[in-house]
């Protein structure tokens, strides 16, 4: 089965999950988010550092120079209060929007909800 891009807008969120444990430099959250999507992700490395840029220009996440396991120098990226603040708001609204999607996936012809009749 192929891999799934990743939709335009959802990388950042993705970015502050997988920061919401520990912090962590690029290749941890690459790692972190293909092991929480089991493979199901198309995760561009090019991609990820321009979320974690924009997080960090924004006030979301903090860097800071730290050594790896392998003894190289890496940014340890971590989430701010204001990241944690953003992260809660946004879940709230993806689960939501993801929900009303289904709802309309899965609608029967009169646009009657099929959760709604069960």
């Amino acid at each position: 089965m192929s891999r799934l891009p990743v939709l335009k807008g959802t990388l950042d969120l993705l970015v502050l999950r997988a920061l919401s444990w520990t912090p962590m430099h690029g290749f941890e959250i690459v790692t972190w988010l293909e092991r929480a999507a089991n493979g199901s992700l198309e995760l561009e490395d090019s991609a990820l550092y321009q979320a974690v840029y924009r997080l960090e220009e924004r006030g979301h996440l903090e860097a800071e120079w730290g050594i790896t396991e392998n003894n190289r120098r890496a940014r340890y990226y971590k989430l701010t209060v204001a990241g944690r603040a953003y992260l809660r708001s946004e879940t709230k609204n993806w689960m939501r929007y993801a929900d009303t999607v289904s709802s309309i996936l899965t609608a029967a012809k009169d646009g009657a909800s099929a959760r709604a009749t069960t």
